[in-house]
């Protein structure tokens, strides 16, 4: 249920990413509403079941609101990104997209109860937000996931994932992408996230 989750942890060497030391900022967050909707809707998603089609159609929005897509596209990319040419960072994050919705789609695919318990103490670091999560499994240890956020739109979205507090979904990626794009350019990186999302569909 929580592969993608675990991947993070096992597909990484040298891209963890401890979170940075912060100041503690006041409860009652507008970063934790949209930590709290995720979850939320995580939940939803797992209670419902069904196909990766339809637990897809569910977090499509979800995802979508809380997390700042284009973004992370962009960090996952990297340096190499100012290099690409328009139409293909716009096809890079279409293809971002696809692969994170058909990613959580297929790792919360049922529910056993499964609960989030979010932090009101709200970390901050220049701009940057840091929500600290665990994930509570019955009969498993809790599970630490934090999210860094960053005001977009007037709101504030997700732009990075830490798996147990230390290890960064973005770093994680840009180490991955990185080799595809010296291989085969933005073209390749695309083909390879829309063969991500294609898997178990």
């Amino acid at each position: 249920m929580f592969r993608f989750l675990v991947a993070i942890a096992s597909t990484t060497s040298l891209a963890a990413a401890a979170l940075p030391v912060a100041a503690l900022a006041q409860a009652a967050d507008p970063a934790v509403s949209t930590v709290d909707d995720l979850d939320a809707g995580l939940l939803r998603t797992m209670r419902a079941g069904g196909t990766v089609q339809s637990r897809s159609k569910i977090l499509a929005p979800v995802l979508e609101r809380a997390f700042d897509l284009a973004l992370m596209t962009r960090l996952a990319v990297g340096p190499e990104w100012v290099k690409v040419a328009p139409a293909d960072q716009q096809a890079l994050v279409d293809a971002f997209k696809r692969m994170t919705i058909a990613q959580y789609a297929r790792n919360f695919d049922s529910y056993s109860g499964e609960s989030f318990e979010v932090s009101p103490r709200v970390e901050t670091r220049g701009g940057d937000k840091v929500v600290r999560t665990m994930l509570k499994v019955r009969g498993e240890a809790p599970v630490a996931i934090a999210y860094r956020l960053r005001q977009s739109g007037g709101s504030w979205k997700i732009i990075d994932v830490f798996y147990k507090n230390a290890i960064s979904q973005i770093a994680t990626r840009r180490s991955d992408f990185g080799t595809v794009l010296q291989k085969g350019g933005a073209k390749a990186l695309v083909a390879r996230m829309n063969a991500i999302a294609a898997k178990g569909e």
